[in-house]
């Protein structure tokens, strides 16, 4: 029904536009098909130039939207323009809502299983801006009989790794993380090793691990429901040269990026300061990526992501719709130019410049006997090759029994598949086990 919809929705925006042709309504979509690829132009210049190409670049990103709009305005073209807008955009709600198959996304129930009576539970006190003193976490969780130990409360550094591995020494039952993705996935490759449950702690910077597990981001308290109403998920972890990661590895002009010293402390300016070298080959190594039997020529910039993205829209994207596929997600984006970058503005992930993989292996290799990879965000220098795979379901994942639930990721839509449900053909590819928490 709702790709039957979202057809009849596609023919009412070209009617519009169609009706209205004397005049000028074709030249709505030509004027927004023009206005949309200037300013991915401009938005290129901006980002891979200095000086005065660089403040070019941004005027034209902002002006030629605006420019659009004031020409709908004072031509007349609005009301034409408002309608196929409100058409298309019913049109695209419609079609996602046909590629689900529940209204309400539900995968595998978590297993229920006794409360730990020896947890314990690592928190960085520095992370997320001191959520963890300002939640209180570390009297919530002691009085739920967890032993606490903290980091970053000096300036030494502590290995939460080390740590980990000497709490399932004394007979720790469960470990658990409040902190960042990479402190997360240090910790949980020991769980991991010794088979004991992880409980995440939302209370990171982005907290995207715990975001795909379906936990509440906004009050890390409600995480620790998980001690005494908890079931287990079994997830994947990703792994790249011997060392565990829950979210992605980055290679590439991003990796490169953050090694620099400044990042931390000013990411806007250090972005901009050094990615038109990137961009442009001036600097950074020329990357050959495998993917099983794919390969990707010198890409620009590669996310290798423990299980795949729900897009591969390096501007979107937002989460991944399983942790438990036992495959990576390989996006890999290469822009050359103004034009590609327009393309890529007006076509999004299906632009050219644009490759989405799965697999279970990938081999990155490059022309330096070492590269630049961010791993879960943390700066790292490898030696090349760089191997990543995925060691399915390994991690017990501890969750609360009640928890938000992750968001609904909208598929892309691929007009075909709309056509075929439309006329009544079974589609593979919609199933309601397909989101895993």
């Amino acid at each position: 029904m709702w790709a039957r919809v979202a057809l009849a929705l596609v023919v009412g925006c070209v009617l519009v536009v169609a009706l209205a042709a004397g005049s000028g309504g074709w030249l709505v979509l030509v004027i927004g098909f023009a206005g949309l690829a200037l300013a991915g132009a401009g938005v290129w210049w901006a980002l891979a130039h200095r000086g005065g190409a660089r403040l070019l670049g941004g005027l034209l990103a902002v002006t030629a939207p605006v420019g659009v709009l004031v020409l709908y305005a004072t031509s007349g073209l609005w009301v034409v323009a408002i309608g196929a807008l409100s058409l298309w955009a019913a049109a695209l709600a419609s079609a996602r809502a046909s590629l689900r198959s529940l209204r309400h996304p539900k995968g595998p129930h978590g297993r229920r299983t006794p409360p730990p009576s020896r947890p314990v539970l690592i928190m960085n006190v520095r992370s997320g801006g001191g959520k963890v003193e300002r939640f209180g976490l570390v009297e919530r969780a002691e009085a739920l009989g967890a032993r606490v130990v903290l980091l970053g409360a000096d300036d030494a550094y502590t290995d939460p790794e080390l740590v980990a591995r000497k709490a399932v020494a004394e007979g720790a039952d469960l470990l658990g993380v409040a902190g960042g993705d990479g402190t997360q996935a240090l910790v949980a490759a020991v769980a991991a090793e010794h088979d004991v449950p992880f409980l995440v702690i939302a209370a990171g910077t982005r907290n995207h691990f715990a975001m795909d597990l379906g936990l509440d981001r906004t009050d890390p308290v409600r995480s620790l429901d998980a001690l005494t109403h908890g079931v287990e998920l079994r997830v994947d972890l990703g792994e790249v040269d011997g060392r565990a990661f829950v979210n992605t590895v980055s290679f590439g002009a991003y990796a490169e990026i953050v090694q620099n010293p400044a990042y931390r402390d000013a990411k806007a300016a250090t972005f901009l300061e050094h990615l038109p070298d990137l961009l442009q080959g001036a600097a950074g190594p020329t990357l050959e990526v495998r993917a099983d039997d794919s390969r990707v020529h010198a890409p620009q910039a590669v996310l290798v992501s423990n299980n795949a993205y729900a897009r591969a829209d390096p501007l979107g994207g937002g989460r991944r719709p399983r942790l438990d596929g036992g495959l990576l997600g390989v996006i890999g984006a290469r822009v050359e130019g103004a034009a590609q970058a327009a393309e890529l503005a007006v076509l999004g992930e299906r632009a050219s410049g644009i490759t989405s993989l799965t697999a279970h292996r990938v081999v990155v290799e490059a022309d330096q006997e070492r590269i630049a990879v961010a791993v879960d965000g943390e700066a790292l220098e490898l030696p090349t090759p760089v191997v990543c795979t995925v060691r399915p379901s390994v991690l017990r994942v501890r969750v609360p029994r009640h928890r938000p639930g992750a968001a609904y990721a909208p598929p892309t839509v691929d007009w075909r598949r709309i056509a075929r449900l439309a006329l009544g053909h079974p589609d593979p590819r919609t199933i309601k086990d397909a989101y895993d928490v």
